[in-house]
């Protein structure tokens, strides 16, 4: 055995080092039986020490010692016929591990039960490490942690796992770690691969995971939903309510708010989700419904909607100082919204009267047109509809059938000289917001007759697009996720209005705003701009003067 000699004594059972007071000879038949029931060849003067000997001596207790065999039951002594004997204990003899005899070149630390494995710091507080966070540290990084290491709250996130942090300030500092290597027997291996072994078996069989917050990164998040992981985990919040999504065998609530958030930013047909998510087709499709009426109901009004969102906050926190110095006052600041229609396209319907209705003359296909009201930062206020897209929809009738039916109160919101701007596809409702005191500003545009704009309808028209085409970036924003820019399959009309509004909620929430500007910056510009548009054309005026165009 390596290290006895006469002044060092190893236990044969466990393999530590035994002192003097400690050491117990295996001097008995009984004792050196026990040894060698453990597969553990015994020598002569081999010793154990004193925490084994005491392990040999509690299990020599369990074995009761059998009756004397001239004591027997007298025929005379009457029996119970209920008497049950009481059950045998199972004898457990093997209660010594074998020894820490096989190295492996693994590096480890986390052999000492009060002092925190990353921070090295010594506490009362600390938390054991569970048995998947060791076997994924392991998995990730190389680096095993023994088993019963402690560590402090802060390392560990929401999941019981390392943070970042902790990741990276683990380090070998285990005294079971000899140049490189780790000492295990066969059952601390065996262990260790059954782990492994289901660690494997899980990543083959869900490809994409959600459920684990580490087996995918911030980027992959960012790509596969359009939100980060943060936004991610944010957005599942909402699943502690008790009217959350349902977990069946086949997905989790999260797995159904990630399919949904997939499926709308990258447009992928049920089928290939069903191929990533390894869930069946009709799971999909169940699970991606169940996440739309959640969302519909417990996040989307909370962020998108005339009723989530005050005047005020309007005017104070999502209005350009630019727009205000153009078209506003700085004593009784309007509230600036910014109305335009966008376009999702449909199939063809072999419905024929909705055929007809949602058939677009102006861009020869079947659409629904919903309308998006948003403030001059981009921020979206509101997403009504969609509408058909027929001429009994054009801008102008969807506006006035919106403010007349009082969709979410709407005229309980705007006030009089608040301000609409719009473009010349609304020119047909521009009285009836006169008539309600509501303003407007729309770009000019060319009279019967008229072959160019004068010098101040140019000017006017060009504050105007200085301040409209934030509508614009933000139905582009909308767009970027697929599914609302591919055709959308007939079957999906009914829920075209929740997927337009979800989306424009999450950018309310999780996207910077497009543009906000400064104070100082956007004065400057709104100064000169007003200056140069009280200039008239002096090229024009000398051109007419000298007839130089003839």
């Amino acid at each position: 055995m390596p290290g006895t000699g006469p002044k060092s004594f190893q236990c044969v059972a466990c393999g530590k080092r035994t002192r003097p007071k400690e050491r117990r000879f295996v001097n008995t038949d009984v004792y050196k039986g026990f040894i060698q029931h453990l597969t553990i060849e015994v020598a002569a003067n081999d010793v154990t020490c004193q925490t084994c000997f005491v392990k040999y001596k509690r299990s020599a207790k369990t074995v009761k010692p059998k009756l004397c065999e001239n004591v027997t039951d007298s025929e005379d002594t009457p029996k119970d016929p209920n008497y049950v004997p009481p059950p045998k204990k199972p004898r457990n003899d093997n209660q010594f591990k074998s020894p820490q005899n096989i190295p492996l070149p693994i590096l480890s630390s986390g052999n000492s039960h009060s002092t925190c494995c990353i921070c090295k710091k010594r506490g009362s507080k600390l938390m054991t490490v569970s048995i998947d966070c060791r076997t994924r540290l392991f998995v990730e990084k190389g680096h095993l942690l023994l088993a019963g290491s402690r560590c402090c709250c802060k390392h560990l996130d929401s999941d019981k796992y390392f943070n970042e942090e902790a990741l990276c300030s683990v380090t070998d500092n285990s005294t079971n770690s000899q140049e490189g290597s780790t000492y295990f027997n066969k059952t601390d291996i065996s262990s260790l691969i059954a782990n492994i072994r289901a660690i494997a078996v899980r990543n083959e069989r869900y490809r994409i995971d959600f459920d684990n917050n580490h087996s995918l990164t911030d980027a992959d998040y960012q790509n596969l939903t359009g939100i980060t992981k943060a936004d991610f985990n944010d957005l599942c919040l909402l699943l502690s309510s008790s009217t959350s999504i349902r977990c069946t065998k086949n997905r989790t609530s999260r797995t159904c708010i990630a399919l949904l958030l997939v499926k709308l930013r990258t447009g992928m047909s049920n089928r290939l989700l069903s191929t990533l998510f390894n869930i069946g087709k009709s799971s999909v499709r169940r699970a991606i419904m169940s996440a739309r009426q959640f969302l519909s109901v417990n996040f989307t009004p909370r962020n998108v909607g005339f009723q989530h969102v005050t005047r005020d906050d309007v005017i104070e926190h999502h209005t350009r100082p630019l727009a205000q110095e153009l078209f506003g006052t700085m004593i009784n600041k309007p509230a600036i919204l910014v109305v335009d229609g966008t376009y999702i396209y449909i199939e063809k319907s072999n419905n024929f009267q909705f055929q007809r209705r949602s058939y677009s003359i102006h861009k020869n296909r079947p659409l629904v047109k919903p309308m998006v009201i948003v403030t001059t930062t981009g921020y979206i206020v509101s997403i009504l509809g969609p509408y058909h897209a027929d001429s009994k929809n054009n801008d102008a009738s969807i506006l006035k059938h919106n403010i007349k039916t009082n969709m979410e109160n709407m005229k309980d919101w705007l006030q009089t000289d608040d301000l609409l701007v719009v473009d010349r596809g609304f020119r047909d409702s521009l009285e009836f917001l006169s008539e309600l005191g509501i303003k407007y500003q729309m770009p000019t545009f060319l009279q019967k007759g008229q072959k160019q704009h004068t010098t101040e309808e140019a000017n006017a028209s060009r504050l105007v697009t200085k301040i409209r085409w934030i509508v614009e970036s933000v139905n582009g924003r909308l767009k970027q996720w697929r599914y609302l820019q591919n055709v959308m399959p007939n079957t999906q009309i009914p829920a075209i209005g929740d997927y337009v509004r979800l989306v424009a909620a999450l950018c309310n929430r999780y996207r910077t705003p497009l543009n906000t500007g400064t104070t100082e910056g956007d004065q400057l510009v709104a100064a000169k701009m007003k200056v140069l548009a009280s200039k008239g054309n002096a090229l024009q005026q000398r051109v007419q003067e000298e007839n130089l165009d003839t």
